[in-house]
């Protein structure tokens, strides 16, 4: 039994309990927020094709289980007595205490009351019905991944160091979002000593491997992508618009109109990068490279880690249906005359003679190979009459391998490793959109949805400094 004259006196603190929490490591409160609402049906996973972001925001229920029947003892052993609680009435006595700082508290209400928001979007799955026709958990969360990058960077366009709030929600939001990974573990026998010196043999619970293992990594590879970015906070170069004297430009440069480098290619969108006449200091273009070498391994390295990944995943069995009954058909006369030609396969002399001009036909290609290598594969295994991919994976070493579909398979799949090799930067091909938009596990959908946000960044990081250095080459060669 609690004593009638504590609870008298917790109730005099006016204390409510609230059903939400906040992020402890959260310290930016002069943060400006910024938020758009998420379309529903939009399941594209490109580099940059979002508005908003979705922030997951974490549930302590420990306070619930006690045996305690006082809410003021929920709150401190919730909170460890470190900070109070952020419900809209304990802000509103904190106001009353401190009446010199309206604005940061107002600020903060209104930040809550948005991580309310975007909880409860994940929680409906994006389905602002409430009717369950929502995605599930790991689709929305990498949706929210996939924002939260879009609304970061997407309007970072230049070599500058990212903005003090930007960083602020990213770092918040992720936080948030990984959280999740805390609890994913797996179960596994460790000894233990008992006071007699007896062995027994208990279960523990550990992060489970893959997380344990992938996700420090692309943490640091993010860290290292925000040191870059920040290393160019004092540049001996600046942008201009398009077309544009200087009215748009970041900083004031001397010369004429025609002393803007022109571009190689055609990015129009995209800011254009100037240089003095004479070009850069052989330091500064000494750091660029330096830092070009760095983001062009850091994209190589979470290239690899996404495309794990994704083979980890499960092929739907939607995607199975659907393949063509036909491999042939689905290549072509031309590639299969090559893959059935009794001389050796040569994916390189394969990929030469077809001449692809653009990394759009060549995506359509690697699409049309991926299916006709799965057509062989299913017609391999149709004596074992198993229709579901996760069990004709399990007979496939045991397939005779001179069956002609199966040397037909492993060719088309050498062709495919050939021609992603040839194009590292390609989009998500069918079946990798497929896996995404059908991947029921949170926590590959978590590691996915993490590395290849940071494997577009890296990537949009060394354009940017090719595009400078190529301003920079420009201007050295009109001196000579």
């Amino acid at each position: 039994m609690v004593d009638s004259s504590n609870f008298d006196e917790n109730s005099d603190l006016g204390y409510q309990p609230s059903h939400s929490s906040v992020d402890q490591n959260d310290h930016s409160l002069t943060e400006t927020a910024s938020y758009s609402p998420i379309s529903g049906d939009s399941l594209a996973y490109f580099r940059s094709n979002s508005e908003a972001s979705n922030s997951s925001e974490p549930i302590d229920d420990n306070g619930y289980a006690s045996g305690e029947s006082s809410p003021f003892r929920w709150n401190t052993a919730k909170h460890g007595g470190s900070q109070a609680s952020l419900s809209r009435l304990g802000m509103k006595q904190h106001r009353d205490s401190s009446d010199d700082k309206p604005d940061v508290l107002d600020l903060l209400e209104l930040e809550l009351d948005m991580m309310k928001e975007r909880f409860s979007k994940i929680l409906l799955g994006e389905d602002m019905s409430g009717g369950g026709k929502g995605v599930c958990t790991a689709v929305t969360i990498s949706n929210s991944i996939t924002n939260l990058y879009a609304t970061v960077f997407g309007q970072n366009l230049k070599l500058e160091p990212l903005k003090p709030e930007k960083k602020a929600m990213w770092k918040r939001e992720m936080n948030c979002l990984l959280s999740v990974c805390d609890y994913i573990v797996e179960f596994a026998p460790t000894a233990q000593y008992l006071d007699d010196g007896t062995i027994v043999e208990m279960m523990t619970s550990r992060p489970r491997s893959d997380i344990y293992i992938n996700l420090p990594a692309i943490q640091k590879l993010e860290a290292m992508l925000i040191e870059i970015l920040e290393s160019f906070d004092d540049t001996e170069f600046w942008y201009a618009e398009q077309g544009s004297m200087s009215g748009n430009s970041t900083r004031s440069r001397g010369g004429s109109f025609r002393k803007v480098v022109q571009r190689k290619d055609e990015k129009w969108w995209l800011p254009v990068p100037c240089v003095h006449p004479g070009g850069l200091s052989i330091d500064s273009r000494k750091h660029l490279i330096e830092k070009r070498d760095c983001a062009n391994q850091i994209h190589k390295a979470s290239m690899a880690i996404n495309s794990s990944i994704l083979a980890e995943m499960d092929i739907p069995e939607t995607y199975m249906t659907n393949l063509p009954k036909s491999g042939r058909a689905c290549l072509g006369d031309t590639i299969y005359r090559c893959m059935c030609a009794t001389e050796k396969f040569s994916p390189d002399n394969l990929l030469e003679s077809l001449k692809i001009s653009s990394e759009h036909e060549a995506l359509e290609l690697a699409d049309r190979v991926e299916s006709s290598m799965y057509t062989w594969r299913r017609k391999t295994c149709l004596s074992h009459s198993k229709s579901s991919w996760n069990k004709v994976k399990d007979i496939m070493a045991d397939t005779d391998r001179n069956d002609k579909n199966y040397i037909l398979a492993e060719k088309a799949e050498t062709f495919l490793v050939c021609l992603k090799q040839r194009y590292p930067e390609l989009s998500q091909t069918s079946l990798d959109t497929c896996k995404i938009q059908y991947n029921r596990d949170v926590g590959k959908a978590i590691l996915e949805s993490y590395s290849r946000v940071l494997e577009s960044l890296a990537f949009n990081i060394v354009s940017w400094i090719e595009d400078v250095l190529y301003a920079d080459k420009s201007m050295r060669n009109q001196d000579v």
